[in-house]
């Protein structure tokens, strides 16, 4: 029966919107005083905007910094029990988790202790599915907050309490796979570092190359030129760079990009174009890590020209890869070479003069291309995987749309458990 402080989702719904704070305890949190350091470094997690990471990934098993009993009791501190949900509303608003264990957390955070008729990780979810909310009604100049007037009116659907284990179960699972293929994403990463510092250096050879490298400056295989200075808004939204680094989006444009709006004249096109084999390097960037990052473009773009912001390395002659060559601007002897003779005022840069005078260790041609076809199959199966994440957080995205609102419904049977 619909309480009268309640209301149906729908004529036809056994579900009911409710306050929050009528199913659970709505609580906050507290920072003990910092110059008392018998406040600190205890046994008690206390979960604050440092933790900030590890929400929105369910659990929340450790924090960054802890208080002991004494901060506690000396404090509006609180210790909240294990499966209390939390969400920020400071700084980062909207993210949230559940406690694994009881901990205590900082004023930033609001917090809700479940009661018989909701179930936590049903709430979780329905937090997670109203960020874009949080973020909308946030207010404040440099640090967005939520007041905690807001959360006194709060509503929630909330179906019977056996539907919304459900709920929870199938959300979980989509969730585990998603983490799942997370962790063999990064495995796979690791394992392509390894393989890359090994290969690319010769440290292991590949069946049948016995032949000796030798040390080439990067000035004698590539011709470099600034790219074209036109009106900054056209680039980042032009043609990006297909290749195996997605290390730039949109730096190319074409005579057609952005509806018409881009002039390049003929003279442009020619001296500015971009075709098969060339090397793209970030000539300019916020930081001097990013400078000198190499990527190749596979195929030819007709009527284009490239972005002032990179360099264009064309290939002097054949008898080289250029894949092998942007691999190697990612191992750190190179890097160092680039990083170091890069200059930076507000922003980081690099020019072609110095990018000439990097020395790479070459293997013989046939060997480079063999290195970088291996390189070229396991970027696949990242890309590959990559995109299974994507589509399980995609469908992840309308399970929540779909079983949050009622749209689709769980069928629970009566007896069970």
């Amino acid at each position: 029966m619909v309480r009268r402080d309640e209301r149906s989702v729908s004529s036809k719904s056994e579900w009911i919107l409710v306050r929050l704070d009528q199913v659970a305890s709505r609580g906050s949190g507290h920072t003990p005083s910092k110059r008392r350091p018998e406040y600190w470094d205890g046994a008690v997690p206390w979960i604050s905007l440092a933790d900030t990471a590890r929400l929105d990934k369910g659990l929340v098993e450790t924090s960054a910094k802890t208080i002991t009993p004494m901060g506690v009791s000396n404090s509006a501190a609180v210790i909240h029990p294990a499966g209390t949900v939390i969400l920020l509303r400071g700084s980062s608003v909207g993210k949230s988790a559940v406690l694994a264990s009881n901990m205590a957390v900082s004023q930033d955070y609001v917090t809700w202790t479940c009661g018989p008729r909701l179930h936590n990780w049903y709430l979780y979810y329905v937090l997670q599915s109203r960020k874009a909310e949080f973020s909308r009604i946030a207010f404040g100049n440099t640090i967005k907050t939520i007041g905690l007037d807001y959360f006194r009116h709060f509503e929630i659907p909330l179906p019977p309490i056996g539907e919304q284990k459900a709920i929870a179960t199938a959300l979980l699972d989509a969730d585990r796979l998603i983490t799942a293929l997370e962790r063999l994403l990064a495995k796979k990463q690791a394992m392509k570092q390894g393989m890359l510092q090994a290969l690319l250096t010769g440290s292991i050879r590949l069946p049948g190359f016995v032949d000796d490298w030798m040390v080439a400056k990067v000035g004698d295989l590539l011709e470099f030129k600034n790219g074209l200075n036109k009106s900054s808004e056209y680039f980042g939204i032009g043609t990006p760079i297909v290749n195996f680094m997605d290390v730039m989006s949109g730096p190319i444009i074409t005579a057609n990009d952005v509806h018409g709006r881009v002039t390049l004249t003929r003279g442009e096109i020619k001296r500015f174009s971009a075709r098969s084999g060339d090397l793209f390097f970030t000539r300019t960037s916020e930081t001097v890590e990013e400078v000198g990052t190499a990527a190749v473009l596979l195929d030819d773009v007709p009527d284009a020209s490239f972005s002032g912001f990179i360099l264009r390395g064309r290939p002097r002659a054949a008898g080289f890869d250029p894949r092998f060559v942007a691999h190697a601007f990612q191992l750190g002897t190179v890097r160092e070479q680039v990083t170091s003779t890069a200059t930076y005022t507000t922003r980081a840069l690099t020019n072609g003069r110095s990018l000439s005078r990097v020395t790479i260790e070459l293997p013989p041609a046939d060997e480079q291309t063999a290195i970088a076809n291996i390189i070229a199959d396991t970027d696949r199966e990242l890309a590959s995987l990559r995109r299974r994440i994507e589509k399980a957080g995609s469908i992840k995205t309308g399970m929540l749309q779909q079983l949050l609102t009622g749209r689709r419904r769980i069928t629970v049977k009566e007896n069970a458990p």
